[in-house]
């Protein structure tokens, strides 16, 4: 079986309970979720400078209609933080699975989506 179908990168949202097919489990939220206990929510890992500037979070407020540009932005946000995804590439060899934990409400339109996506392609 070729290395690549053994690792991945999955999505979840912060409020579902953790389960052990989640893997090692990172928050890519710039903010705590809110009304989630440390205990509760079983983070390995908080990776707060992965997750959109404060500036560009603020400004797509999950809007439908900006999530085209949202993900450009955040695309290029990324090009900077080559050390981050390297280290998220490392903990993926390691654990074979990363939850990419987030807290937004839209499970399809959110950062932690667009962060796989770009995860996904740098093998």
């Amino acid at each position: 079986m070729p290395l690549s179908e053994l690792v991945m990168f999955k999505v979840k949202r912060a409020y579902p309970a953790a389960e052990p097919s989640d893997g090692y489990r990172v928050l890519v939220d710039r903010l705590w979720p809110r009304g989630v206990s440390k205990q509760r929510a079983k983070i390995d890992l908080w990776m707060k400078d992965v997750a959109p500037s404060d500036q560009l979070r603020k400004w797509f407020g999950h809007d439908p209609e900006r999530w085209g540009e949202f993900q450009q932005c955040y695309r290029r946000e990324l090009r900077d933080k080559t050390e981050l995804l390297a280290e998220l590439k490392k903990l993926e060899r390691k654990h074979r699975t990363v939850t990419l934990v987030y807290s937004a409400r839209d499970e399809d339109q959110n950062q932690a989506v667009v962060l796989r996506a770009v995860l996904s392609r740098k093998h």
